[in-house]
């Protein structure tokens, strides 16, 4: 093979793995911490306490229909449930209306916007979303762990305020930092009346390498962006290249060696 096209294919190899290098330990080291990383305490989930709701037997409720008879006449029912609330039971209405004043929800194919109701189980009387003071104390009530709070945000969009933590969750929603080394936040939906995350520092890191794995900067957990792509293709061209340059290498170095055994016998012939 000519010198010209080993050299091409040695100056390919060099650019290509100082470009992709980085990115590639990156790469390594985000899956070393996934690998030895426990999920669930990522999730948090140790820091949650168990809940239960125990209801007694000649508990008086509110029928459904009551409540839902007083929803948008445009409402249609997507899901009912009973939740506890601070010990009192709530019924929980998650239902799609053609109402500009949702501002939060996702919207379904006739237009129409996910919202959710709490009424009071006993009564049917609709109330509205959760207060600071009330979220705050869902907050400690669900956290394992009897800690102060630090602090308690009212965020009704994501990636704001460093809430990104909070992305894809139903909003609005209060955001209650507990005084504890993991440095925890509690994201309870304001609507919803219930405790929906838990962020603490090991899930912060699994973020940030899970950001430099995708190599999505924003949203972080989009995998077909164009700059993931245009990497994974550099880095094949990049492991291909070396196979090429190993073989050219092993080649010309035979081709040395065949020349050199050649002219040591033509200067003793």
């Amino acid at each position: 093979m000519k010198r010209t096209t080993h050299l091409r294919i040695r100056k390919t190899h060099r650019y290509l793995g100082l470009i992709t290098g980085i990115q590639f330990v990156m790469w390594t080291i985000g899956g070393i911490y996934f690998s030895f990383s426990d999920i669930d305490e990522i999730h948090g989930d140790h820091q949650r306490k168990p809940g239960t709701m125990a209801l007694q037997r000649d508990l008086e409720l509110a029928s459904p229909a009551e409540v839902m008879a007083q929803l948008p006449g445009t409402a249609m029912i997507t899901s009912l449930k009973l939740i506890d609330i601070l010990g009192a039971p709530h019924y929980q209405i998650i239902y799609h209306a053609s109402d500009d004043h949702a501002a939060h929800g996702a919207v379904n194919d006739h237009g129409q916007v996910a919202r959710t109701q709490l009424a009071v189980a006993a009564t049917g009387e609709l109330r509205p979303t959760l207060n600071e003071q009330e979220a705050t104390e869902l907050a400690r009530q669900s956290f394992v762990d009897s800690v102060a709070v630090t602090k308690v945000e009212y965020i009704t969009q994501e990636n704001i305020n460093g809430h990104h933590e909070y992305r894809g969750s139903a909003l609005p929603a209060w955001a209650i930092t507990m005084e504890h080394p993991t440095q925890t936040t509690v994201y309870v939906a304001a609507e919803q009346g219930v405790v929906t995350k838990f962020r603490n520092n090991k899930w912060r890191v699994f973020d940030f390498l899970w950001m430099l794995h995708t190599m999505d900067y924003q949203g972080r957990d989009n995998f077909g962006n164009l700059l993931l792509r245009v990497f994974s293709i550099a880095g094949i061209v990049t492991i291909f290249s070396g196979f090429a340059l190993y073989f050219v290498s092993s080649g010309a170095r035979r081709n040395k060696s065949t020349v050199s055994h050649e002219h040591r016998r033509s200067v003793n012939g």
